[in-house]
């Protein structure tokens, strides 16, 4: 949390201006950072991954990003946990990285959603060797991405006692109910 940031967008920029505005009011608060956030429903990378592998032959996913794929419903849970424990400790008000355990890249987190739905037999087309590693300069977008989006999870397990999950857990369990 006390890390320096480089945000590489207007998009970035102004989020960190939101947390620094916030923290400088004096107010107790809580800001959870976290990355690459999706559920069952929605639009998200995981649900975009099992529509184009129904869809496509072969799919190309960027490979020399790093982070961690958060579901919704957990940052929900944790925060159920955290406001009622914040209530009756203000001095926990502040900033916290919340992530799973764990990380990989678009890449290998897009070949664990379709080997899951594959072992569920939800219909694919794209076969099993189908998804291929490719580097952010070969799929050019507007936005710039970080390469690195790791986030260390030790205060927010410190001060509120919580145990992040493996991030493919909830991948798992999420492609499961689709």
């Amino acid at each position: 949390e006390q890390a320096p940031t480089g945000p590489l967008s207007v998009y970035g920029a102004t989020k960190l201006e939101g947390e620094q505005r916030i923290a400088a009011s004096g107010c107790t608060h809580l800001t959870l950072r976290t990355s690459w956030v999706y559920a069952a429903s929605g639009h998200n990378f995981l649900r975009t991954m099992l529509r184009l592998a129904a869809e496509r032959d072969t799919l190309a996913v960027i490979d020399d990003q790093v982070g961690v794929p958060t579901h919704a419903d957990w940052l929900a849970a944790i925060t159920t946990h955290m406001v009622p424990a914040l209530q009756g400790n203000p001095a926990l008000s502040g900033l916290y990285h919340a992530v799973p355990a764990g990380e990989t890249t678009w890449c290998r987190y897009a070949r664990r959603v379709i080997d899951t739905a594959r072992a569920h037999g939800l219909p694919l087309r794209v076969p099993p060797d189908g998804v291929r590693a490719i580097e952010t300069s070969d799929y050019p977008t507007a936005a710039r991405r970080p390469l690195n989006s790791r986030l260390c999870t030790a205060k927010l397990q410190r001060a509120f006692g919580l145990t992040p999950p493996e991030w493919e857990e909830a991948v798992d369990e999420t492609v499961m109910t689709l």
